[in-house]
Order: C-alpha cells, then structure tokens, then sequence
C-alpha cells in the first residue's frame, strides 16, 4: 500500500531521525521540499485529507500504521499466582507441608489424621498466593482503566475536508495536517507547514530544557511526545505509533524492561515503589495524555501525610512487638531454667515387665541427685532406671520451641492487614472519586488532599462557569450594555472591529452552532475567543468567511498571547505596507493606544484626561460588575517595522473597542466555598483579571467579604516586590509576612502562583506544615502542579502539559469537584484510623494473651490454624469493610489533621485500651476458670492432643468479640451512635453476616483442621453474649474523657529525617506485607519437627499411668496425676497397661 503515496514507511521513519538543518536539507536535497513531502503522502496544506473518503483512510492505516501502541498485555491471573509463590518464604512453607504431610501417611501411628497438619499448611499457602496475586491483578486492572481513560479522552484538532475539527489522538493518520497550539503535546511526528511564533519543549527527548524555535527555513522537525510552549503552527503527519520516535523509544524500554525482569530480578524496584500508570507512560507519551520521562520515573514529592504517619506507625508496633517477643522470651527462659536446674528437678525412667506386659512409668521428682524416689514392681518385673543430669540435648528443642513462641508474639504484634486496608481504601476511593468528575492520577494524591489547608485557585472554568459571552461593549464614545444594533455603528467600525477579532484569534477556536432549536452554541477553543466570536456573530458579521479570506499562512507575523504580554497581536500584509491587529487586558492594550475611534467613526487622539476616564468609567465599571475587559485596536504601518522590537511595534495603537466579557459565578461554588471554610481550608482565588474584577468576583464566591481588603487582595507586580529582596531573590521571611492574610492575587503570572504554592509549603509560620493544593490550565501552570502536594488540572480547558503536570484531573472543571476530592481524602484517613483501631484491639488483645498463655501454660491458647483465620480472613474482610465506608457531610466540619497530628488520636488510644481490657478480662476468666463457667470436665480442655470445648470456647468468644468491636470501630472520634448510617454501607453488612456464617461453620465442622470441636446451644449463648457486651461496653469506654490519655502517648506522628524515611519506607512497603508469612514458616518447622513427638505421646500417656510418689506416706495409697509438658517424655517402647504396676514405698526397698 505504501507505493500508493510514493513513499515508503521505512524513509519516512529515516526522514524523522534527522534533526534541525539536517533535517531540512535532507528534504531539500532527496524529496524537493516540505511541499513535495506533501504531495508524496497525497495530502493538501489547506484542506487536509478528505473525511469521506474512507478507503484512503483504510489505506493510510495499512501503510503507515495507526496512531496507538498497544500495551505490554497483562499478566494473567496464573501468572501473578506463579510470581506471588516465588516468594523464599512461601517455598520454604511447602516443603514443610510436604515433609509433614509424608510423615503423617507413612510414620504416624494414625495415618487417617496425620496429613491435616500439613494439608492446612498448603492450604495457607494458597490462599496466601491467591490472595496476593488477586490484589496484584486487580490493581493493574485499576491503572489500565485509569490510564485508558485518560487515552481515550485526548484530543487534537485537525484540518479535514476544509474544516478544523476535533478527533481523537489515536485516530491520527500519516498525511493529517495537524493544528498546535500553546500547550499541546504533539501525538505524532511531523513536519512543520506554516506558524507563528513557534517554541518546543524537547526536553523529553533531548533533555534541552531550552525552548526550540521552530521554522521552515530553521528547524521544520517536529517529534512526538514534545510540547508547544509558545505560538502556533500547522504540520503534515510523517509518523504515527510505534514508528514515531516517542514510539520507537517506548519500544526500546519496553524490550530493556523485559530483560531486566529476566536477568535482574533483585535490583527491580518493588511493585509498591512505582507509581500507578508506569508501566505505560511511553505509551502515554504518544497518545499525549502521560508523563514524558518513562525511561526514570522518580517521586516528585515527599511522603504523602497518611503514608509518613503509617510509616512511623509500624516502626512504633516493631518495637513493641520486639520488647514483648524478648520478654516472652526471657521469661520462658527463667521458668525453663529454674524449674530444671535450681530445683534439682531429673527424669527417672523405669521400665517393668516382659514381654507383652512391658510398660513404661515416668518419676518427676528426684529429691537428690543421682536417687529416684522409692519404687516398688508389682509384678516382680525387672527394674532398670537411669538418672538424666545436668544440661540434655533435648533441651534444645525446648529452648527451640520458646523462641518460636516470641516470634509468633511479634508476629502477631503486628498488623498484617493494614497494607491491604490502605490499598482497598484507596482503591475504592478513587473508583468512586470518578462519579464525582475526579481523575485520580496519583493514588496518594486522594489522601493528602484531605489533609490540605490551603486551595490555590484559578477563577475561569474553575469558580465560574466557563461559558463566557459579551454583555457590554464601549464603541465611538458610547457604552452599551446590550448587543449594539448595526445602526448605532458605523459600517467601517463594524468590519474593523469584526475583521480584527476574526484574525487576530486562534483558528482553532470555533463557535458551533447548535442542531437543537433554543440550545445556546457550542464553543470549541479558547472560551475569551468563543465569546468575541459569537459577538462578531450577533452583529451580523461571519467570522468563517473573514477567515478564509485571510488564511493562516496569509500572516506575515504574528505575536501570540503569554502571560507576560497579556496581549496577542497578528501581522497582515496590505497594499499600503501593514496591518496590525492587538486584543489583550482592557488597560494593557489601552496603554498602548494614542489615538481611540470617535463618536464620528473617525480616529481621534486619546489625551491623558480621556484615558483616565476610560479606566474609571468605563474599564473599572465593567471590573465592578464582575466582567473580564477586553481591549480591541489595531495599527497601519506602511513601512516594515523592526519586529523583534516588540515594545516598539506594539504602541501607538488605535483603539477599536473595549468590551466586557461575563463569566457567571457557578450557582453551587459559594456554598463549596463555605464548606471549605468550615473544614479549616483557606481559599486563595489566583486569577490573571484586573483587580476590580478579582475583587468583585471574590467576594461574590464569598473568599472575600465585604469587610476584607487592604492586603488581602494584591496584584501580581506588587506581590512580587513584597516577596523579593532589592536584588530580586525570593525572601522567605518578607513572604511569610504576606501570606497570611493573602486572599486574592490578580494579574498574576505563572510564576506568581509558583512562588506562592511553593512559599506557602516552605513556610514555618504554621505549627503544622501547610498542606497545599492548587487548581492549574496552562502550560506555564505546570511548575505550580508539580511543586504542590496536590495538583488539580483542567480536564476541559487544561492543557495536555498541565494534565500531565498534575496529580487529579477535573473533568467538569468544577470548583465543587475540589471539595468533593477533598471530602473523599478525610474519608481515606478516616477508614485507615477505623481500620487501626480495630486492627489494633486484636492485635494487643492477642499478643498479651500470648504472652501470658505462653508464660502460664508453654503454648499460646490460640491455636496457629484458628489464629490464620482471626489474622488472614478477619483482616481482609474487616480491611474490606471499614476502608469501603461513604464518605459524609460530618468530614468536613472539622480541621484538617495535619502532618504532625499522631494518626493515633486520643480518642482512638482510649478506645484500643478500653476494649482490649473488656477483651483480655473475658478471655483470661474463660481461661483460667472456662470449667466452671461453662461446666465442662477438666479433661476437656486439658488434653492439648486433640480438640477441646473449652480451647473452643476461647476461640469463639474472641471472635465475636471481633466481630462486634468491628461495629464499635465504625466511628473513631468518640460517637455514641456507631449503627448511624450502617446499613448505607452494603460491603460492611455483608463482611458481618458473612464472617459470622463463616465462623459458625468454622466451629461446628471444622473439626480437626481448624482445632475446632461443636458447641451445645448455651455454650453458643454465652459466646455470642460476650461479643454482644462489646457494643454495652462501647458506650461506657465513650463516656471515659479522652484526657484520661497523657497527652504525651503519641503514635505515628514525628517527622522524618530523610535517611529514617528511606528505611522507614523499605519495612512498610516491603517487610510488612512478607512479615506475615513469617509466623507460618515458624509454625511449620514446628509442626514438622514435633508432630511425630507429639503423635507419639499422645499414644504414650494413653497407654501408661502416672503417679507421684509421697514417701513420708507408708500407706499404699495412690495420687495420680498426668504429665504437665509433652517434652518431659523421652519414649522407648510401649505397651498398654490395664492397672498401675508400680506402687510407691520407700526408697530403701529399691
């Protein structure tokens, strides 16, 4: 298909690596220059390709390719399976489950039995690996629909048929001629045709951060993923996807990626530590909706609030976690060591009989070394005894197991969930921050926006409508405000003032007239154009027609609008010499005027005295009325003019008209505004209008009252000397004094709004470090995204540059939507402390408990089986339901937390220790007094071979405790009414009824595997009933004062050195979410090593009885007692006995 255009897919792509004059005498010199380029791709310059010609544009597509590059496609849900049990320590799990489960089939007495343990052990290991790779597959799922989005919403506007029009960047073929403007990202690469005043940020490509001026005699080389950064231009498409050279370096690192995962697999950045969407900025790149550096993405921000705080956090439950492992520890130890050798207490082993009736006998006390008490055979069996002295081997499997034990203290220390919590919350924030016109590109940026206490905002779009028309003019002496008729203006001033706005505006800025009958007309472009446009329009005027008798390529120069001009101004060639035509702010361009057009049509001269009336009564008034002013004037020169001296050929103007453009206030802003401001959220409006016009619109939206002025309201200049010094250096502490009390900056430039949001971060006036959003449209806006904590972009009016630039994209441009966001980042805070508060009542509740089973019994009450469920599906499920919690209009009618606020708050301190000692109470009374309570013979909960109903009992008791302290958790600022709004939350409901069917199920079946055994209705009862006094004892823990808690306990709050940070950031992102399956590691080499020791003994203490002798006794009489400790039994042999053999006498018998 290639031979259709004359040329070839493979030269074009040669053509476009040729760079500045290079590139333009290699056109020259093999193609015959840029129009031959043009006739080769059967393009034209003015018409561009033609829409209906469909088999063209199939052909175009087949030849040169489309404008998209697909995706690295995602990982299948197998394949993240597979990478999420490459994990060392889940490996290490299987092989235990393995040795276990071999063991159990072929050593164990019960081969029935014997492979549970290590089935369930493969059974954590699964569901471990599904649950990770699920989070892993959903989440890249997540910033591929985000990422998408942001593809399919791009935009650029081509010439087709004769017409501009609007089409998507993935629709681009190889022979458009495209139309940029100021803050484009070129989709494609191309050459230029025609423009004005051209510059481009290569700075992705070269990393040149100077502009480059693009001409056809200079540099005509047009690249993809590279931004206009001034004037316009049009270009014919060479290159589009992956043959452009955005996409050829896509490609490149996507190859070098995929080495990388191969052979690099350590030095790879943890999946944690990337942002969302990396994966595909080139693409983005291309498609001129991402980042432009994919090749070294790196954090533009510090640590987001919530993160730092959690961080922090989790080095603070290290600590304690470790203090109480070493005490658990230590004090296992002491008791190991005082009751074996300070108390002198040995073993003695006696083995009696023969043969069939061979048993074996265990002594423990031994009241002197080297002599076992007394013991008598009743059988006349042989006697042979051995003393154990001193320091055994198998002590080392005792000391073994005490250190498994202070890890699985540590473990549980801490919260495993939290990690899930923080990324279902986020998640699920950010998939309903969608509904409410927020884009969320950076998952961070939706927590710390709750936290912000400062909004920088833009006023156009943002606090108004954005739908801007003219509804007052000053023309020939007169102001109206209403459409002048034709009679109140000359024809001369008509065509003048018509032909000036026409040319003297961006082409692709367009008034679309509407199908519908009674539907107001569409604007396309710059909206202060659209409205000049439409009023060329109602005076009767087609502004179409002026156009095409003035083509773009017809401009001998053009001077296009920045922030700096405040003005635009275009050259046209006449007859007599030059025209040229200005429009910019009302008092810029009327300052450059010496004569005005009279009340006759005819110019005549503009004293001082009539410009000082013109601004009081004519420029302020329509400020006053909250009107953006435009000024309107134009130049004839008749010999060429120095065009670089700017300053020179834009004066003398005459002035044509001033017209006052209305932008209403948006109906809901005023309210959003005062929500704001209840939440401790200053508003600071940053406009480029006049200050009249600031001021009125301020206070209109209600950031200024009536009262306010003096410095709340500034002009860019003179803000500017307020804050530097005599040298011009910013001057933190001159800043610092006008900040404050700053409500207002108009005529301000890009480079004000920068100084400001950056001066406000950098400020110590605040006790707690300003957090800082700011609102951005331009391209000049984009240092000021990237500088604040939270950036906001125009999705509508913004820029491509400062959509990339930011951290949330607005898709209605709505200032509500900011409060919206805003409201959503309290409720993430909120959902991650509710989570925490449960999370950490479990946690406390489990580790003393822990530690005192340990302590008083050698094992922890909690069985490891049933603990993998209170710590792997109770974290999930309680993660999933407090993190998915709506959000409220309570949220904001409190002050932003601030960064040195404890995450932990007072509140929620007292309510962890309130219910941990509810908790802790009840369990060690089911503990140490289950047999009375719940009337069960002591045998039940003593045997620890099998399971019991009272080791039952304690489980279910806690976890319904759980279940209703996860009600209590609901609300974690000291409310009493935790069902308000519960049922609104369906996740919640259902989390509750399916952990409480699932729990039921759990006991009544689980049986063996899960150390469980069925309950009687009243043990039921009880167990519901505690859980139940969760939400009684609640009310009482919310009556308690929160200043009962020293002020002084402060929990995930201090500040970060930056070395403290990275370390900090490493146990969050990496330790905490592998820490988890540490305890299972431990807890399998503990079952693997002791299962048959257990099994064993378990049959030992079945077929032999114990005794304990008492020789100051000479009676026969019996005292029978079993064995305390498993590991006090050393097995050779057995045989089951029907009756004691041995009775006690005196040792001088023996």
């Amino acid at each position: 298909m290639a031979d259709k255009y004359n040329i070839t897919l493979s030269e074009l792509t040669e053509l476009m690596e040729n760079r500045a004059m290079d590139g333009k005498n290699r056109i020259e010199e093999k193609y015959g220059g840029i129009s031959k380029i043009v006739d080769l791709l059967k393009s034209d310059a003015t018409d561009g390709l033609d829409a209906n010609n469909t088999a063209d544009l199939e052909n175009r597509v087949e030849a040169f390719g489309r404008n998209f590059i697909p995706p690295k496609p995602p990982k299948s849900f197998f394949v993240l399976m597979w990478e999420a049990a490459q994990d060392v320590t889940l490996i290490i799990l299987v092989v235990a489950a393995v040795i276990s489960i071999v063991l159990g089939l072929t050593v164990e007495n019960d081969p029935e039995t014997g492979w549970i343990e290590g089935a369930a052990i493969l059974i954590s290991v699964v569901l471990v690996i599904v649950v990770t790779a699920g989070n892993d597959w959903s989440k890249e799922r997540q910033f591929r629909s985000l990422q998408n989005k942001l593809d399919d919403d791009a935009t650029i506007s081509v010439i087709r048929n004769s017409e501009s029009v609007k089409i998507f960047t993935k629709d681009i073929l190889v022979g458009d001629i495209l139309q940029l403007g100021y803050g484009d990202i070129l989709p494609a690469d191309g050459i230029y045709l025609t423009g004005n005043d051209l510059s481009i940020d290569e700075s992705t490509l070269t990393g040149e951060t100077d502009h480059i001026k693009k001409s056809v005699e200079k540099d005509p080389m047009l690249l993809s993923g590279t931004s206009v950064m001034e004037g316009s231009c049009k270009m014919i498409v060479t290159a589009v996807g992956p043959n452009s050279q955005a996409g050829i370096i896509v490609q490149l690192i996507e190859g070098r990626d995929e080495d990388e995962d191969e052979s690099d697999d350590e030095s790879e950045p943890d999946e944690d530590d990337q942002k969302p969407g990396d994966e595909e900025e080139g693409r983005q790149m291309v498609n001129g909706t991402g980042k432009h550096k994919p090749v070294k993405p790196t954090n533009k921000k510090e640590k987001s609030v919530l993160q730092g705080k959690l961080t922090r956090l989790a080095i603070q439950i290290g600590y304690f976690g470790t203090v109480a492992a070493v005490l658990t520890i230590l004090v296992l130890i002491i008791k190991f060591c005082v009751s074996k050798f300070m108390f002198g207490e040995h073993q003695c082993k006696l083995t009696a009989g023969e043969g069939n009736n061979a048993t074996v006998e265990w002594v423990h006390s031994v009241h002197e070394e080297g002599h076992c008490n007394n013991t008598l055979l009743t059988d006349g069996g042989s006697v042979e005894w051995t003393i154990y002295k001193g320091w055994q081997s198998e002590y080392i499997k005792e000391l073994l197991e005490f250190f498994i034990i202070g890890v699985t203290v540590l473990v549980v220390a801490v919260p495993e969930g939290l990690p899930l919590a923080v990324t279902i919350s986020l998640a699920y924030s950010v998939r309903k921050m969608m509904r409410d016109n927020n884009l969320v590109r950076h998952l961070d940026a939706c927590e710390t926006m709750g936290n912000a206490t400062a909004i920088c905002s833009d006023k156009t779009g943002t606090l108004t409508t954005n739908r801007m028309s003219v509804v007052q003019s000053f023309f020939m002496g007169k102001l109206v405000k209403h459409v002048p008729s034709r009679d109140m203006l000359t024809p001369g001033v008509v065509d003048l003032f018509s032909n000036s706005v026409s040319v003297n505006s961006s082409y692709s800025s367009n008034v679309i007239k509407s199908e519908e009958p009674g539907q107001l007309p569409k604007h396309l472009g710059n909206k202060t154009e659209c409205a000049l446009l439409q009023f060329v329009g109602e005076l009767g005027e087609d502004y179409e027609a002026i156009r095409k008798q003035n083509t773009e390529e017809s401009f001998y120069k053009v001077y296009t609008f920045n922030s700096k001009r405040k003005c635009m101004a275009t050259v046209l060639k006449t007859e007599s010499g030059f025209r040229i035509f200005v429009k910019g702010a009302a008092e810029v361009v009327l300052g450059r005027c010496d004569h005005i057009i009279g009340e006759d049509g005819g110019s005549v001269a503009l004293t001082a005295k009539t410009y000082d009336r013109l601004v009081e009564e004519i420029i302020e008034s329509m400020a006053n009325d909250a009107l953006r002013t435009i000024c309107v004037a134009y130049k004839d020169v008749t010999e060429e003019p120095d065009w670089d001296d700017e300053d020179g050929t834009l004066k003398n103007l005459t002035c044509i008209s001033i017209v006052g453009i209305e932008d209403p206030v948006r109906p809901e802003v005023p309210d959003a505004i005062v929500s704001c401001q209840n939440a401790g959220v200053t508003i600071r409006m940053v406009t480029g209008d006049n200050l009249i016009t600031a001021r009125s619109i301020a206070r209109k939206c209600g950031i200024l009252t009536t009262e306010q002025d003096g410095g709340n309201i500034l002009e860019g200049k003179t803000f500017h000397k307020l804050v530097h010094d005599d040298n011009g250096a910013f001057n933190q502490d001159k800043f610092d004094l006008v900040w404050p009390s700053l409500r207002v900056l108009a005529r301000s430039s890009p480079s004000d709004k920068y100084v400001l949001v950056t001066g406000i971060i950098n400020s110590k006036l605040s006790k707690n470090r300003e957090v800082v959003a700011v609102t951005g449209d331009g391209t000049n806006d984009a240092p000021a995204l990237k500088a604040a904590d939270v950036g906001f972009a125009m999705g509508i009016a913004g820029t491509d540059v400062a959509k990339n630039a930011s951290d949330i994209i607005l898709t209605d441009d709505n200032f509500t939507s900011i409060v919206k966001a805003c409201m959503w980042g309290r409720n993430v805070y909120d959902s991650i402390s509710k989570f925490l508060q449960f999370q950490l009542t479990v946690n406390v509740v489990a580790v003393c408990l822990c530690f005192i089973g340990s302590c008083a019994h050698g094992a922890s009450p909690l069985r490891a089986v049933p603990m993998l469920w209170v710590n792997l599906i109770m974290d999930t499920f309680a993660s999933l339901a407090l993190a998915t919690e709506p959000p409220t209009a309570d949220l904001l009618n409190r002050k932003p937390y601030g960064r040195t606020k404890p995450l932990i708050s007072r509140t929620m301190l007292k309510n962890i220790i309130g219910h941990s000692v509810y908790q802790m109470v009840v369990m060690l009374v089911i503990l140490f007094y289950g047999d009375t309570l719940f009337k069960l013979d002591k045998a039940s909960y003593e045997d620890k071979d099998k399971p019991t109903v009272h080791g039952t009992i304690l489980f279910n008791a806690f976890v319904w405790m759980q279940i209703f302290n996860e009600v209590n958790s609901r609300k974690c600022h000291g409310e009493r009414n935790v069902i308000k709004g519960i049922f609104n939350n369906y996740i919640f409901v259902g989390v509750i009824l399916g952990t409480s069917l699932a729990q039921v199920i759990l006991i009544q079946f689980g049986g063996y595997a899960f150390s469980t055994t069925g309950l009687n209705w009243y043990q039921w009862l009880i167990c519901v009933a505690i859980g139940a006094g969760e939400l009684i004892w609640g009310q009482v823990v919310a009556t308690v004062p929160k200043t009962i808690i020293p002020s002084g306990m402060r929990l995930g709050t201090q500040p970060f050195t930056q070395e403290e940070a990275t370390q900090a950031r490493m146990l969050w992102m990496r330790s905490l979410k592998r820490v988890q399956h540490q305890i299972r590691v431990a807890n399998a080499f503990k079952r693997a090593g002791h299962e048959r020791h257990r099994r064993l003994s378990l049959l030992a203490e079945a077929s032999s009885n114990s005794f304990k002798s008492n020789p100051s006794d000479a009676s026969p009489a019996h005292w029978w007692t079993k064995k305390s400790s498993e590991s006090d039994i050393k097995l050779k042999g057995m045989k089951p006995a029907s009756q004691p053999l041995l009775e006690e006498e005196d040792d001088t018998n023996v």
